[in-house]
């Protein structure tokens, strides 16, 4: 007697209900990628993934998306990135260009650590911040404003060297004395500082690095550059100071004191 064959529902025969060809369902994606089918919808609303096709009430994907699915997966247990980021780095890993994916994770790495205050140009200019000194600072690049619902803003690391800036005229540092436009030889100066650092960078270590390891390594050398750089001023401040002298700076002895006299 012939063996019976398992009864075939109408939904699974009907052609509708099959992935076209060579595409998977979410859940079938979520199986291979070894993640919640939850998770890939999650995925596909925060823009890190998108179907190959959809229907009215299916969407089917392409199964070389699973790399990627375990790539965002890593990144969140090991590096514990919010998604947004991940985007930002699964974007950069994509991009061909070595010298754009280091620009990239050192973009990322600003955004990550810059204060998260704003203030606007008319806020900074009624606390006492000249007009000619936010015009000046903006001609030459030194910070940068935003357009906020039609306002002019500052935030980040410009709004912080503004604060700086007012931070020293509090503390007796006028403008006779140290001009804004000394900023000018600053970013001079610190422009030939950061071609060197990325000069090394580019040759030591990018032809080194495994390529999935590139944004670590450059976020990682942005952090501690910055902390590098500011120990050795502190280091090179003084013997500097000596050498630019033009004659050895000394503090004056104290005055004696005169010896008590010995009763005979």
């Amino acid at each position: 007697m012939p063996p019976r064959k398992s009864p075939v529902s109408p939904a699974d025969s009907s052609p509708a209900s099959r992935p076209p060809a060579g595409l998977v369902k979410a859940s079938e994606l979520a199986r291979r990628s070894g993640v919640p089918a939850a998770t890939i919808k999650h995925y596909v609303r925060e823009g890190l993934i998108e179907p190959a096709r959809t229907s009215r009430n299916m969407a089917y994907y392409d199964p070389a998306l699973v790399p990627r699915v375990e790539r965002i997966k890593e990144l969140q247990r090991t590096r514990f990135l919010p998604l947004r980021v991940i985007k930002s780095v699964l974007e950069e890993e994509e991009t061909e260009s070595e010298d754009e994916k280091v620009a990239a994770a050192i973009a990322r790495m600003l955004v990550q650590t810059a204060p998260a205050a704003t203030r606007s140009r008319d806020e900074l200019i009624a606390s006492g911040v000249p007009v000619e000194q936010l015009d000046w600072l903006e001609s030459m690049g030194i910070v940068t404003s935003n357009q906020d619902a039609g306002v002019r803003v500052y935030a980040g690391d410009d709004l912080e060297i503004l604060r700086v800036l007012g931070a020293a005229r509090r503390a007796g540092i006028t403008a006779d004395m140290l001009p804004v436009t000394m900023l000018a030889e600053y970013g001079e100066a610190l422009r030939n500082l950061v071609r060197t650092e990325l000069r090394l960078y580019r040759e030591g270590v990018l032809p080194r690095a495994p390529t999935a390891d590139i944004s670590a390594l450059t976020e990682a050398a942005t952090t501690l550059s910055e902390r590098l750089v500011v120990l050795l001023r502190r280091k090179m401040l003084v013997p500097t100071l000596r050498a630019l002298s033009p004659g050895r700076v000394s503090r004056p002895k104290p005055a004696r004191r005169p010896r008590a006299s010995r009763e005979a």
